[in-house]
């Protein structure tokens, strides 16, 4: 479902990725491991089409993301890739049910659709009580499966997560973790996770290690 060849990223005279080749099948769950400054989070964000590689070529789901322009490729990203970062990245001034929603009212997405299908995300997570609640007012655990929501809004066929658990206590984290493959068995979504967390990279079908910007 995603085939990076020969990905290669500088910033300045730093070279970060180092000529990355990485397939990874639909509905798998990979974790990327290694320590700081590996190159880790650069490889997702390249994955992601946040950034863009200096050389090599990226393809998801059979189509080669080089070739599509801005407008093309945000849009591409908005339906078919979801984020979860370490910060949860909710906007404090909104409620829970209003952050989920932001990507669908992107997208053009009719707001009692958009709303209806961010309350049924909030029913599978435990969390429909909490959907008038602004970040604020929630736990650290719920932030973050707030965002979990945000990514799962629009059904991407893949969730990247950096460091997805990095804030939380340890029976927050593992909640978390589980919640992913739980995901994974409902939806058949892929996930790739960047993870210091030894326990989760172990959970997955697969540990991806990085050192210096290569895959060992």
């Amino acid at each position: 479902m995603i085939k990076a060849l020969n990905i290669y990223k500088a910033y300045g005279d730093l070279q970060v990725l180092k000529g990355i080749d990485l397939e990874i099948n639909k509905g798998e769950i990979v974790s990327i491991v290694g320590a700081s400054g590996a190159g880790k989070s650069t490889l997702l964000h390249i994955l992601g089409t946040l950034d863009k590689a200096d050389k090599g070529q990226l393809k998801i789901n059979d189509q080669i993301m080089g070739l599509l322009k801005d407008k093309k490729l945000s849009a591409f990203r908005n339906k078919h890739i979801g984020f979860v970062f370490q910060f949860h990245h909710l906007l404090p001034e909104f409620t829970a049910i209003e952050n989920i929603c932001i990507p669908a009212f992107i997208a053009k997405i009719n707001k009692k659709e958009a709303i209806v299908k961010a309350m049924e995300i909030l029913d599978y997570l435990g969390l429909r009580d909490r959907a008038d609640h602004k970040p604020s007012e929630l736990s650290g655990g719920e932030q973050q499966r707030v965002a979990v929501a945000r990514a799962l809004i629009m059904q991407p066929d893949v969730i990247l997560a950096d460091e997805p658990s990095g804030n939380l206590d340890s029976a927050n984290a593992k909640e978390l973790h589980q919640l992913f493959f739980n995901l994974r068995d409902k939806f058949n979504q892929t996930f790739v996770i960047v993870t210091h967390n030894e326990e989760l990279a172990g959970m997955a079908d697969r540990k991806v290690t990085m050192k210096d910007g290569k895959i060992l």
